[in-house]
């Protein structure tokens, strides 16, 4: 918009621009020191900054970021502590980006306080906000780290661990409650203070982690919880390590709560540790990253958790797919050949052993997609599927999956490809001028070799109604019914094979109704 235009603009001494550098996410320093010499001017709608109130610091919206210290020195301290306290009130609430600027504001006033007060000397009267208590307990966040160090007590702050935890705290002040916690519990947290660490517990190294007594599933959850903030890498794996060196176990809650890519930290003796009645009540879990041995040991506890597939296969799928990538050949085929949809989506199908994928047939494959099978077209170039592709006859990739897929191995040289067989049924022939029946179930015995030959064409035609049963035994009894009622003509060839050679020709043309049973016996 023309508005946001100001923000790539050199700053002008125009109080229009002010409202004008609100679109702008950020303001370069120029801007800054603009927007400050114009609000100590007093000629904006702001007013000068020792008649601001509340709603006046409000109404400045993003610009309040960029107040400097003389400006702020300006406005009233109860109107900064009313503000103060605003911020305070709604950081609970905010996200992560929003509580970062909350804190940038708080620690504004809080060296605009510092400034407009006496320099004190370092004692128990240096405590401008009194000895925190429970009364004054969201100075926590207002005060510098020195005075925050000098005001809260030790005892205090172990009391109202949690309620000082609750308030807006900056990185610096988080480790000066840091070092009065160690000081108190000195030389080691006990596992139950363990519990009520909450963000502070990111703040310890591995080292020290090493030497929690972290023995309860309780202590370890409370730990992990995400309420706390981030963890690193390292400082989780330390504290799994710790836990199971004490003779924890794992438990599905307690894996949701490390979540699949640091489970694939771990190391494979620790994974070993874990109970496959974990895995079944952990849900779901995204193990990509893991190595294809952890893959394998993850998928065994799994089968295990999960039981075998044979007796329902449907719902067993929906709760191994996400170990799929350390199943072996054989598993794999036997969901394939279930007699169920697996349906299986592309991105689990990737995610498949290489080597095992290999082993698989192009029906294996079909199989196991379903309704999916056309997204494989699409994934053609990935390695493992170019690799399959490769070791699979392309007649049979056309002739079975008949979706394009390029790749495979062709025929012999010099021969032709045979066309992809298809199932044909030819009915028999009728023609006729008036009502025709002809019924399609013919019964066809099994063939039988005999040194001679016999051939027994029937012809017959009638302009009224024929019925033509056909009765064969040779050597034994064989049976070939025919039966065909018709007012046109129908031709029913029936071929017998016998030890001996005979013909029988029957041709029989009828106005009326003519039987001719044909019963050779040899």
């Amino acid at each position: 918009s023309p508005g946001a235009l100001v923000c790539d603009l050199e700053p002008a001494s125009d109080p229009g621009t002010l409202e004008k550098l609100k679109l702008c996410p950020a303001l370069t320093g120029a801007q800054q020191d603009t927007l400050n010499a114009l609000l100590l001017s007093g000629d904006t709608a702001y007013g000068d900054p020792s008649s601001w109130d509340l709603r006046t610091l409000q109404d400045l919206g993003p610009l309040v970021l960029a107040l400097n210290q003389t400006t702020l020195s300006l406005v009233a301290e109860a109107v900064r502590e009313d503000f103060r306290r605003s911020i305070a009130a709604a950081y609970r609430s905010q996200g992560h980006s929003q509580r970062e600027k909350s804190l940038i504001l708080l620690r504004a006033f809080a060296a605009a306080a510092a400034a407009s007060r006496p320099r004190l000397k370092r004692s128990e009267d240096s405590c401008w906000c009194k000895p925190i208590n429970a009364s004054t307990i969201d100075c926590v966040s207002y005060l510098s780290p020195e005075e925050l160090d000098r005001c809260l007590s030790s005892d205090f702050l172990i009391e109202n661990l949690e309620a000082v935890l609750a308030q807006p705290i900056t990185s610096q002040a988080s480790q000066i409650l840091k070092k009065k916690v160690d000081e108190f519990f000195s030389p080691v947290i006990p596992e139950e203070q363990l519990k009520r660490l909450g963000q502070l517990s990111r703040l310890y190294t591995e080292q020290e982690i090493s030497r929690w007594p972290v023995t309860s599933s309780d202590t370890l959850s409370a730990l992990l919880s995400p309420s706390g903030g981030q963890w690193d890498d390292s400082q989780v794996q330390q504290l799994l390590s710790r836990y199971l060196e004490l003779g924890g176990s794992l438990t599905g809650p307690l894996l949701r709560q490390i979540g699949g890519k640091r489970l694939c930290n771990m190391q494979e003796e620790q994974i070993q540790q874990i109970p496959a009645a974990a895995i079944r009540t952990a849900g779901q879990l995204n193990i990509s990253l893991c190595s294809q041995t952890k893959k394998e040991q993850l998928y065994r506890k799994a089968r295990e958790a999960f039981a075998s597939p044979a007796s329902s296969p449907g719902p067993y799928y929906c709760q191994i797919w996400p170990y799929l990538g350390g199943a072996p050949a054989e598993d794999l085929k036997a969901l394939a050949n279930s007699g169920v949809a697996i349906n299986m989506d592309l991105a689990t199908f990737l995610a498949l052993n290489p080597e095992e994928l290999q082993k698989l047939s192009v029906t294996d494959v079909k199989n196991l997609l379903g309704e999916n099978l056309l997204e494989l077209k699409e994934a053609e170039n990935e390695p493992s599927v170019v690799s399959w592709l490769q070791s699979q006859s392309q007649r049979e990739l056309d002739c079975v999956l008949g979706i394009g897929l390029q790749g495979g191995r062709p025929g012999p040289t010099g021969t032709a490809s045979p066309a992809c067989p298809t199932t044909v049924t030819t009915p028999a022939s009728a023609t006729s001028t008036a009502s025709a029946t002809t019924p399609a179930t013919v019964t066809t015995p099994a063939s039988v070799t005999t040194p001679a030959s016999v051939t027994t064409p029937a012809s017959i035609t009638s302009t009224g109604t024929v019925t033509t049963p056909a009765r064969v035994t040779s050597p034994a009894s064989v049976t070939t019914p025919a039966s065909i009622t018709s007012t046109g003509t129908v031709t029913t060839p029936a071929r017998v094979t016998s030890p001996a050679s005979v013909t029988t020709p029957a041709s029989i043309t009828s106005t009326g109704t003519v039987t001719t049973p044909a019963r050779v016996t040899s």
